[in-house]
């Protein structure tokens, strides 16, 4: 039986919205919840850009359900930094917190002032953020020195359940890549076959824990108005790799969209007003061993989304509450 969570994007809707959006998910059916760790929005239109691991831990004292996150270690964020917010929210609240960990975007990144590297140079910086926070999880004095430098650091309030390292992909071979550390695999819909790659590559190559997946929908009664929608929020986000790794602000994705059509838009975004087409979708999703689906509606306004969704969508797909997210001991 699947689990359907609640995608909360803050780089689109106000975090303190967005906190009564995740408490209004979970009293509509939702049993689950991640949310999006950026510095700015995809595009100016957007316009938000609350800081995740402040809401998190508004969000998940306000609700019972169990959240994700995903974060980029290793240039904004220091791995110590990282380490030390997920063993307090891993803490406070036992087996309920994972965390998908990325090598990044420039356009979260470069505020730094550090060259944006090529991808296989923070391929490896991943690799050693991950190797520095697992150590600081399990209660371990780690000094490192490589792309990532530590000195002597310790967590002193440890979880007593590991969250669950999770690898982000959007490519087969990312996703091959994250077996050899992840404790699950997240990425976002692509065409099935592409869906069913990503899976085998990572199952074949030892990776082991949940299957999980974020759909960005887009749903309204109108038809019309549920493709401008999708038009509007999210054509900035249509774009493969590399490009959406190294474009560095919202403008520049503005400018790449320019001539992207609504049409454009669905090869993306699940885009129809008519519910019973979602919850087929949905299930389709299910079928290929997907364990989560987590929902974002792409646009801003969520809580019409959420009644209808969790009125006609979630009993059709047999919803039940998640396990808890706690890693696979390696």
């Amino acid at each position: 039986m699947p689990v359907i969570g609640f995608h909360n994007s803050h780089e689109q809707v106000h975090p303190s919205v967005l906190l009564d959006a995740v408490r209004h998910a979970e009293e509509v059916g939702f049993t689950a919840a991640m949310c999006s760790d950026h510095l700015t929005p995809w595009n100016p239109r957007q316009g938000e850009s609350g800081f995740a691991w402040s809401w998190l831990g508004a969000a998940m004292a306000t609700t019972s359900l169990p959240f994700g996150a995903v974060n980029a270690p290793g240039q904004r964020y220091h791995p110590v930094i990282v380490a030390q917010a997920i063993a307090t929210l891993g803490a406070m609240f036992p087996g309920r917190f994972w965390v998908a960990l990325g090598s990044g975007e420039a356009m979260n990144e470069h505020v730094t002032g550090g060259k944006w590297p090529r991808k296989d140079v923070r391929d490896a910086r991943l690799l050693e953020c991950v190797a520095v926070i697992r150590a600081l999880l399990a209660g371990e004095e780690v000094s490192h020195d490589g792309l990532v430098t530590v000195d002597r650091a310790k967590i002193y309030t440890l979880p007593e359940q590991q969250p669950a390292l999770i690898a982000p992909a959007v490519s087969v071979a990312t996703a091959r890549n994250g077996a050899a550390w992840a404790d699950g695999l997240v990425t976002i819909n692509q065409p099935h076959d592409k869906l069913r790659e990503m899976i085998a590559a990572y199952r074949d190559a030892g990776g082991l824990g949940t299957l999980a997946l974020q759909v960005h929908v887009s749903w309204d009664p109108d038809p019309d108005r549920a493709l401008g929608l999708a038009h509007d929020q999210w054509r900035s986000n249509v774009f493969p790799p590399p490009l959406c790794w190294d474009l560095d602000s919202p403008e520049a994705f503005e400018q790449a969209s320019a001539h992207v059509t609504r049409e454009d838009v669905t090869e993306a975004v699940r885009v129809s007003a008519d519910l019973g087409q979602h919850t087929a979708w949905l299930q389709e999703y299910v079928d290929l061993g997907f364990d989560h689906v987590y929902l974002h509606h792409v646009g801003v306004e969520q809580r019409a989304f959420l009644d209808a969704f969790g009125e006609h969508v979630l009993p059709q797909l047999g919803v039940t509450a998640p396990f808890p997210a706690v890693a696979v001991q390696r």
